[in-house]
């Protein structure tokens, strides 16, 4: 029987906390049978809905704190007073300490980037983390990085960045040499800030044996599939992610409101109705939530803070994955590839301040 897949949940995260962490987690452990969960959070309220889900609480075990870090905690408030007792730190502290696989929590992003630095340390080259995300495309999937861990970034960074989302992508959709673009207000290699083209030249002078850089991405090149990865500093790629979300938001409202405007409308759908829902689940970011906190020394997923219970078993499912299927060491073997794919990028190893 292959080993059980441990995943640290924080509870308390997120906009509702243990009433979406718990029946999401449920959820995902009737998918992955394998999984094991250690909730940290009050006690009494993951007791009362541990109650609901017989199964989860056979496959838990509950670590209480009465701490928990606020949505509207400033990443350094975040490390001074929910260092070693909220609920968030101690799920990305089982990782370290080798009693999880991988840690979930839907909390705040920025408290969860500085402890997960904190607590994790970055990898050899790579002086901070990213957000990866999974991006539904018309060629299937891409990975799309970063969604806005942190926000700006030279070009030495954006390589960094390329690496890791290349190796990410390998794993996940078995392409030893996925392409890599830029992600930039044209195509054209004049166009954009410098740092941008900085990047550009860098890559094609490195001419990694692990990617396939395919040079610039316009906006509207994610969601066509343009590349198997797609780069970009934090701001900008956060910007592009909440775009994505509302405007999938603001079809599937359309398409609710001109149905119910006639009864024709109304026939159509019912004869197009599983047509209907298939596109309602491509355009439901909840199907696709959960993002990868890449460049640790560990495993760490963010879901989104207001979240459903189906949103949140998608993130735990990601976590599932990246620690089912060993990412972490594949990235490793992807950036020690070539002597060292990030040899030239500076490291911080510094504690966050």
């Amino acid at each position: 029987m292959p080993q059980k897949v441990r995943i640290a949940l924080d509870a308390m995260g997120g906009d509702v906390g243990a009433a979406v962490v718990i029946p999401g987690a449920a959820a995902s452990l009737a998918r992955h049978p394998d999984s094991q969960f250690l909730l940290f959070g009050d006690s009494a309220k993951i007791a009362a809905e541990l109650d609901r889900q017989p199964a989860l609480k056979a496959a838990s075990r509950v670590i209480h704190t009465d701490v928990s870090v606020s949505n509207d905690a400033k990443p350094s408030q975040a490390l001074r007073r929910g260092r070693k007792t909220s609920s968030m730190w101690l799920a990305i502290e089982a990782v370290k300490k080798g009693e999880a696989d991988v840690a979930v929590s839907a909390g705040n992003t920025g408290a969860l980037v500085a402890m997960a630095r904190f607590c994790l340390r970055t990898l050899a080259g790579i002086d901070r983390p990213a957000l990866a995300a999974i991006w539904p495309t018309m060629r299937g999937e891409s990975v799309v990085l970063d969604l806005g861990a942190t926000i700006g970034g030279d070009a030495q960074h954006l390589v960094a960045l390329a690496v890791m989302g290349a190796a990410m992508a390998s794993v996940l959709f078995n392409k030893p040499r996925p392409s890599v673009g830029l992600l930039n207000i044209g195509v054209e290699e004049m166009k954009g800030h410098e740092e941008i083209r900085e990047a550009a030249e860098m890559l094609r002078a490195m001419n990694l044996s692990q990617l396939d850089y395919i040079g610039f991405v316009e906006g509207d090149g994610i969601g066509k599939g343009a590349a198997d990865v797609v780069v970009t500093e934090g701001f900008s790629g956060n910007i592009a992610l909440k775009a994505a979300e509302g405007t999938a938001r603001q079809i599937t409202q359309y398409l609710r409101t001109e149905i119910a405007r006639t009864w024709r409308a109304q026939i159509g759908y019912l004869l197009a109705r599983n047509a209907f829902r298939a596109l309602r689940d491509r355009l439901d970011p909840s199907r696709s939530n959960g993002s990868v906190l890449l460049g640790l020394n560990g495993i760490v997923v963010k879901s989104h803070g207001g979240t459903d219970a189906e949103g949140f078993a998608s993130a735990v499912n990601v976590g599932y994955e990246m620690a089912r299927y060993d990412l972490l060491t594949k990235i490793n073997q992807t950036l020690n590839r070539d002597g060292g794919a990030l040899a030239s990028v500076p490291t911080d190893q510094e504690p966050v301040s």
